[in-house]
C-alpha cells in the first residue's frame, strides 16, 4: 500500500496523529465559516432595517451600524441582533438607541419609530 504524503510535499509519510490533527482544523475551519455566514447575515439584515427606517443608503447603513458599534463598545454583531430584535418587538437599550439616534443625525434628520 502506498504511503501518503504530507501535503506539503516533505515526502514523509501522514501518521494518523497527522491526519487527525488536520481533521479538527478542518473543522474548525467549517465552524468559523458557519459562524461567518450567519454573523454576515445578521448584519445584512440589520442595515436592511436601518436602510429602509432612516432613508439612507446601505453604504451609510453600513456605517450607521459600525460606528455604533464603536462608540458603545460593542461587537457590531450584537448590535445588529439589538436591532434585529428591536424590529420585532420594539425595544432597544436606551444607550443604543441614543447612540443609533446621534449616529443617525449625522446623516440627515430622521425619526426612528
Amino acid at each position: 500500500m502506498p504511503s501518503q504524503s504530507h501535503p506539503e510535499g516533505s515526502g514523509l509519510p501522514e501518521t494518523a496523529t497527522d491526519a487527525t490533527e488536520r481533521i479538527f482544523e478542518l473543522e474548525e475551519e467549517v465552524h468559523q465559516l458557519k459562524e461567518a455566514v450567519t454573523s454576515h447575515a445578521v448584519v445584512d439584515q440589520a442595515i436592511g432595517m436601518i436602510v429602509a427606517w432612516a432613508r439612507v443608503t446601505p453604504d451609510q447603513g453600513w456605517s450607521v451600524l459600525r460606528e455604533v458599534s464603536q462608540h458603545t463598545n460593542i461587537k457590531l454583531r450584537n448590535i445588529a441582533e439589538m436591532i434585529i430584535i428591536w424590529g420585532r418587538n420594539g425595544e432597544l437599550p436606551p444607550e443604543i438607541r441614543a447612540q443609533l439616534e446621534d449616529t443617525l443625525d449625522r446623516y440627515g434628520p430622521t425619526r426612528l419609530p
